[in-house]
């Protein structure tokens, strides 16, 4: 009769070399998805600023006057909703910027002539998401 001792399964030493590979591979993984995850939240602001400066521009040439917040645009439907800033995750941190300029003569009152994100993080062109 034949002695059957041996038995089926993973040694210590093959467990650890999977496991540094794993390893390895979740390292190289995490830089490119937090770069992924950093650029989609740009795409998302620079398309978001875009949206409330047109309706911004839009709301002033129609009504003849600035928006005073930017709950006037959503109040007379120029947007369904102030969206949240992606950098912040907070939709009352943007930051307005109010100019004194008229665009026509019939305007009656200054208001909000362009509006940033509220965050003090740079984007990765350098600037302050804040002057985008």
């Amino acid at each position: 009769m034949r002695n059957r001792h041996t038995q089926s399964g993973f040694t210590l030493v093959e467990l650890l070399i999977v496991m540094a590979i794993i390893g390895i591979l979740i390292t190289m993984a995490i830089p490119r998805f937090t770069a992924a995850v950093q650029h989609a939240r740009e795409a998302v602001l620079r398309e978001d600023l875009q949206t409330m400066r047109m309706a911004i521009d839009s709301y002033t040439m129609d009504k003849q006057k600035a928006p005073q917040t930017l709950d006037d645009l959503v109040q007379d439907g120029y947007l369904k909703a102030v969206p949240e800033d992606p950098m912040t995750h907070a939709k009352d941190s943007w930051v307005t910027e109010t100019s004194d300029a008229m665009y026509s003569i019939d305007e009656t009152e200054p208001g909000i002539s362009d509006v940033h994100s509220g965050s003090d993080e740079q984007g990765s062109d350098g600037k302050p998401y804040s002057s985008w």
